[in-house]
């Protein structure tokens, strides 16, 4: 054991140890003070690493994670894939860590509409597979995450592609009842085990109405963007389905 008598030198690895912790005591002082606060940050950040087993690049340390794949018969890659996720994370970290992986995997990020703020980010990519999107939104010490991937050959092959500049909407009815969507002043009917049908539409803000014999009339608005597919249905029962996002 080593013992420091006053006016001795200590040891070099003792000199090291009180010169770190008066360090770290400087730089607190520092930050209380509102001074060095940003040279702080990348000391004391968690670095985020991908999760391999994940199907859209996600952190490995999550609150929520959740999936979801839009699919159609007879088409076997998924039209459009989302993730959503929560993590415990700074938003400048979290955005940091989608530029990084994102990239990686070829996703070219496109400037038309970006967004980055202290407390939200919105960015667009062009990935191998189609357009996609990501959105970020901190929460209180968390960051929640919005990806969407859209895969353009399998939308082409399930015929729901939309024209360029165009939204898409698709009207189906697997009741056994007939049924009626009313929308932008037209009409469309489908009778009992028709087969879906297709509207090409501008974008924008559509009131609509789905109407079958014997049932309430369900009246909502869909917001259609240029380049989305969405879907109405009319459900076994004859009750409106909630809108669906194909593409």
């Amino acid at each position: 054991m080593t013992t420091v008598r006053h006016g001795a030198t200590a040891p070099a690895r003792w000199q090291l140890l009180a010169c770190g912790l008066a360090l770290i005591a400087s730089c607190l002082l520092a930050a209380s003070a509102g001074a060095w606060v940003s040279n702080l940050s990348p000391l004391f950040s968690v670095a985020l690493a991908p999760d391999p087993d994940a199907r859209l690049p996600a952190p490995t340390r999550y609150l929520y994670r959740g999936t979801h794949t839009t699919v159609m018969p007879g088409v076997e890659a998924p039209l459009r894939t989302r993730l959503e996720t929560t993590v415990p994370a700074e938003l400048g970290d979290v955005l940091n860590f989608y530029r990084t992986e994102l990239g990686k995997l070829g996703w070219q990020e496109k400037p038309d509409g970006a967004v980055i703020a202290t407390d939200h980010a919105q960015l667009a990519f062009a990935s191998p597979l189609g357009p996609a999107a990501l959105r970020l939104a901190r929460k209180d010490s968390s960051t929640s995450i919005h990806l969407v991937q859209k895969n353009a050959d399998a939308a082409t092959r399930a015929n729901i592609m939309p024209e360029p500049g165009q939204a898409k909407l698709v009207f189906s009815n697997i009741s056994g009842r007939n049924a009626a969507l009313t929308i932008n002043a037209r009409t469309v009917k489908r009778a009992a085990g028709a087969n879906a049908v297709s509207l090409d539409l501008a974008p924008g803000k559509y009131s609509y109405e789905l109407t079958v014999p014997d049932h309430s009339a369900t009246t909502n608005v869909l917001t259609l963007a240029a380049g989305d597919t969405w879907e109405l249905t009319i459900g076994r029962d004859g009750d409106a389905w909630p809108p669906l996002q194909l593409y």
